[in-house]
């Protein structure tokens, strides 16, 4: 999973403003691989947080605009359930039991919504930050291109060529994964985990944030914040 860019030629934002960004990109990425897998009751998934440029950018007295329209400066590394598995045993899934076909459904599903929930964390931040309305019909699946969601978006469609054989139903799926997507970083529960990653990660001093680290944090933000909480009172999406 990586962010790029989309950079508007009038250049709007500052560098400080660019790395907020992706803090809350590569943050919606890594809470919904475990807070969405997790609800999901899909086994858990390794993944790790490198921010690779994030001290470049700092230090740097280039301007933001100079940076290549497919650059990208973070990722979330692993978390993909279906990433490991072989193409040929992913499409002979039909020939396998009904059960069988679900779960690799489910897990399909989960990789693309997770993937969905990165550039729109960046996006909800964004407009927070701007004191600007953000809600399901002020905001599309294109639009998560301006949000460094382009290469995320390129790789659920290579999902959806296995998933679905009808390219015509390519759109339908999509959109109700973006609304799965949506629905989970509506949750206050889950946005406020959003948020405390994000920050855990701005406040990082190292380029990595393990697995366990992550979870970690996404734990105690729940508990702080949501005592109450429990995946298994809490309706799935």
């Amino acid at each position: 999973m990586k962010r790029n860019y989309q950079i508007d030629v009038n250049c709007p934002i500052n560098d400080q403003d660019l790395i907020r960004q992706i803090a809350f990109h590569e943050a919606g990425h890594a809470t919904a691989i475990y807070l969405y897998n997790k609800q999901k009751q899909l086994p858990p998934v390794f993944f790790q947080i490198t921010i690779k440029a994030l001290d470049r950018l700092k230090d740097s007295h280039l301007n933001t605009c100079s940076l290549a329209h497919d650059h990208f400066v973070a990722v979330v590394e692993g978390g993909c359930l279906i990433q490991s598995l072989p193409v040929a045993l992913i499409e002979s899934a039909y020939y396998f039991s009904v059960t069988e076909q679900d779960a690799y459904r489910t897990a399909f599903e989960a990789d693309m919504v997770n993937l969905l929930i990165g550039p729109l964390a960046e996006a909800k931040h964004v407009a927070l930050r701007d004191n600007e309305q953000f809600n399901a019909r002020l905001i599309n699946i294109n639009a998560l291109n301006y949000y460094g969601g382009t290469a995320d978006l390129e790789k659920i469609y290579e999902y959806l060529e296995v998933f679905i054989a009808t390219k015509s139903q390519h759109e339908k799926k999509m959109s109700e994964l973006f609304n799965k997507a949506f629905q989970f970083i509506s949750s206050p529960v889950h946005w406020k985990a959003i948020e405390c990653l994000a920050d855990y990660i701005l406040n990082n001093r190292e380029n990595t944030i393990g697995c366990e680290e992550a979870i970690s944090v996404l734990d105690k933000s729940i508990r702080d914040k949501f005592p109450a909480y429990s995946f298994t009172d809490y309706p799935t999406i």
